[in-house]
């Protein structure tokens, strides 16, 4: 993988434009406000970033990250995105996405929806379950004993294991945490999310990062209860 196409611009995706370049990987950022509104960033990433229009962005990418707002999930470009892989960082929140009667009953997740939307792309799961500040300054090269591992979820196996070649790339391990299906064990307030990879000592704003292993992380996937029985 050469290029890495990101849809979304914001936290989570200027984070993994910045691992990205820092690891050798062109990014072609984009957004729904238009290339221009990304000059600063791209300034500052170098000359392995460039900003684009969503569809250049998915046209571009070996792989491609969305990372938006679920409630514009239907923005989404389908037509360049068909036979790519692309990753999903999304999460449901009513307050901010609306009702959706799916994730409301808990007979989809949120990356089902996006492969429903992508019929003919390869969606993962990955890097929704992290503060972004913790996702910048957790990662290692790999062999570090330092390093952290994250979670993904695919039903295809080639995807999932390109999704953690890079994964790999941005310093991480990945965890297979088993097909779309499963990927509601770490979503929104489950004993995976975000929390898991702060230090329980602290509190935002000064919220320290934890490293999180193997082990930690399989322990609160397994442990994870669905909302209705929270």
């Amino acid at each position: 993988m050469t290029t890495l196409g990101l849809i979304g611009s914001g936290n989570i995706g200027s984070t993994l434009a910045r691992l990205a370049t820092g690891a050798g990987i062109d990014v072609v950022l984009s957004n729904s406000r238009g290339p221009e509104t990304l000059a600063d960033l791209v300034d500052e990433l170098g000359p392995h970033a460039t900003a684009a229009r969503p569809e250049e962005a998915a046209l571009a990418g070996d792989l491609v990250v969305v990372t938006i707002p679920l409630k514009n999930l239907h923005d989404v470009p389908v037509e360049p995105l068909r036979g790519k892989i692309v990753l999903d960082t999304g999460n449901y929140y009513p307050e901010r996405d609306g009702s959706i009667p799916e994730l409301d009953d808990e007979s989809a997740t949120t990356s089902e929806l996006l492969q429903a939307h992508l019929p003919e792309s390869y969606v993962v799961k990955a890097f929704n379950n992290i503060y972004f500040e913790h996702l910048r300054s957790l990662a290692r090269p790999s062999g570090d004993p330092e390093r952290s591992v994250l979670a993904i979820a695919g039903d295809d196996p080639a995807a999932k294991a390109e999704a953690a070649g890079l994964i790999d790339r941005l310093g991480y391990d990945a965890l297979d945490v088993g097909p779309l299906a499963e990927g509601w064990r770490f979503q929104r307030d489950t004993a995976a999310y975000a929390a898991l990879y702060g230090d329980p000592a602290t509190s935002f704003p000064d919220w320290r990062p934890r490293v999180v292993k193997a082990d930690l992380l399989q322990q609160q996937l397994d442990a994870a209860v669905r909302y209705r029985d929270m």
